[in-house]
């Protein structure tokens, strides 16, 4: 059908009339619709116009596949100018000639197999319409399916579309040399100054023998660029270099400026207002390891720490040691504690697993209550399975923590304890964007008495990403007018997240949980309430006003729902 003017035509010294499916396309790139009434044309002006006119709409038409059209001029008596499109005959494909040449056309292992999936992965059969742009990103798609993968030479050599526009038809012809196999050899270094090339060895590089594939490149690239030594990473190879089958792994580094000092402020529902300031040293002692460092100060918790993070082993554990000094104020409890430890994590896809050996000390003063003191060198293991569709997002998936500790009078402990933690989130997609999160969480200390444990290793709730409603970690055993930790502890939670349009939405949610010293006295406190919810570069911000049903105050909490 063909459609008349368009609306912003209506003002315009030139209109054009074509079928509405091929308006969009016309009135995006003819810059001469624009014209105003003002601006009339004699008559040579008009007439260069129109050829202009066809030769511009020509090309267009030609990229959806009509290349027989008409194009003809008509004066409107107000003096406008009328452009009438008929497009003809749309182009089919009538044949389509796919050749392929180089190492894949050998008969041995899966060449044959992957020959035929490139074949059956070709989009463009005939009696399809022929567009320009589908002809384009058909070879593209075929020549990708081919160079990220072993080939990395892959070209192709000869590419026609032969266009008949007697019968509005056309030939496809495509002929791909894959050229021969890559193999990855020797990794060049350059760019250094400050570190060995043995730093960039640690990042798991692609072996020498290994296959070619750009992912296994783009992955060792990343692993490089999210360190704290490099600003830039470009990581490639000379795809016409006359050994593929050794071919040299190009690493270009720009390093970074080793030493940063940080100022950040905030606010949290849990802790009260945050001021901090934090110091990093990627070049640590003349070796390459990270310093990390700061002092941050909050109205219920001030703490200064230093870590020191290690390059990854050769087989990829990730180690540190470093000291902590803290004190909070929390439900009545003061806590003053430091604490020296080394860690061990092992990071395996989607799971990770963390050793660590720690040793502290604190002091604990109860609100009405006697002043204590407790020591104890912990050896830890926590393991974590996350498998989500996006961490800092998640509407998809799971999240599984275990983690099992304890200390004995035989090193340097005032108790003997073991504690046990398990954690278990899930997102349920429900709809085109709203999530369903259910969550659980149940910890044991094993312990003749919570007395000589520290509190690290016992369990207090409330607060946010908690039992909502309750103040942070107002849920435990009372000692005077004071709340310390438990040797138990359950929590689940049931929550609905309804997004709307656009970065907002709104949640429901239900909390119930506690800690307590006693099995026999265990009572599940409830809260629940709504409250929107931001998605910020960090994740959803939630900010929620929930009722605490045991000690009916509404209280507001806000954190960042992340997939931890």
């Amino acid at each position: 059908m063909t459609g008349g003017a368009s609306a912003r035509a209506a003002n315009a010294a030139v209109e054009l009339q074509v079928p509405d499916a091929l308006r969009p396309l016309l009135e995006k790139h003819l810059d001469f619709l624009e014209l105003a009434p003002d601006q009339l044309l004699d008559a040579g002006g008009r007439v260069a116009l129109m050829r202009r006119a066809r030769k511009e709409i020509r090309e267009m038409l030609a990229t959806e596949g009509y290349f027989s059209p008409t194009i003809e001029r008509k004066d409107l008596e107000d003096g406008r100018l009328l452009v009438v499109v008929t497009p003809g005959g749309r182009t089919h494909i009538s044949s389509v000639d796919l050749r392929f040449t180089g190492d894949l056309t050998g008969g041995e292992g899966d060449r044959p197999a992957r020959l035929a999936a490139l074949r059956n992965a070709w989009g463009l059969q005939a009696g399809q319409p022929f567009r320009q742009a589908d002809w384009d990103a058909a070879k593209q798609r075929l020549l990708d399916a081919l160079s990220t993968r072993e080939y990395a030479a892959a070209s192709i050599v000869d590419s026609q579309a032969v266009i008949n526009p007697d019968t509005a038809s056309a030939e496809l012809k495509v002929e791909v040399d894959s050229g021969p196999v890559f193999r990855f050899g020797p990794m060049e270094v350059s760019g250094l100054a400050d570190y060995d090339a043995s730093l960039v060895e640690r990042y798991r590089p692609p072996e020498r023998g290994e296959p070619y594939s750009q992912e296994r490149l783009l992955r060792f690239q990343t692993a490089l660029q999210n360190t704290s030594f490099f600003a830039s990473v470009v990581v490639d190879i000379d795809r016409s270099t006359p050994t593929p089958e050794a071919v040299p792994v190009r690493v270009m580094v720009i390093e970074a400026k080793p030493r940063r000092i940080g100022f950040g402020s905030g606010i949290s529902s849990n802790t009260g207002y945050r001021v901090e300031t934090s110091y990093r040293d990627a070049h640590f002692m003349g070796q390459p390891w990270t310093l990390v460092s700061g002092v941050r100060v909050e109205q219920r918790r001030q703490l200064g720490y230093a870590d020191v993070f290690l390059p990854p082993s050769l087989s990829g554990h990730l180690d540190s040691f470093g000291v902590l000094a803290e004190h909070t104020n929390i439900s009545g409890l003061q806590t003053q504690r430091q604490s020296i430890g080394v860690v061990r994590t092992i990071p395996r896809g989607s799971m990770e697993n963390r050793l660590a050996l720690n040793f502290q000390h604190e002091i604990l003063t109860p609100e009405g209550s006697l002043r204590s003191s407790r020591s104890a060198l912990t050896a830890n293991w926590s393991w974590t399975y996350r498998a989500v569709d996006n961490i800092l997002d998640p509407r998809r998936g799971q999240v599984v923590n275990f983690q099992l500790g304890g200390a004995s009078r035989a090193f340097l402990s005032d108790r003997n304890f073991v504690r046990l933690y398990g954690r278990y989130q899930h997102f349920f997609p429900v709809g085109e964007r709203d999530v369903l999160i259910l969550r659980a969480e149940g910890g044991m200390t094993l312990a003749a008495s919570r007395d000589g444990v520290p509190q690290d290793f016992l369990f207090r709730t409330g607060g946010a990403q908690t039992v909502r409603g309750y103040a942070y970690q107002s849920l435990g055993v009372t000692e005077g007018s004071a709340t310390v930790g438990g040797r138990y502890l359950a929590v689940t939670s049931a929550e609905y997240v309804h997004w709307y349009e656009g970065n907002w939405g709104v949640a429901a949610f239900v909390d119930a949980g506690n800690a307590n010293d006693e099995r026999e006295l265990f009572k599940m406190n409830l809260g629940y309430g709504v409250g929107p919810r931001w998605r910020s570069p960090a994740g959803p911000i939630a900010v929620d006003l929930a009722y605490g049903q045991s000690d009916h105050r509404v209280r507001l909490q806000f954190a960042v729902a992340i997939a931890f």
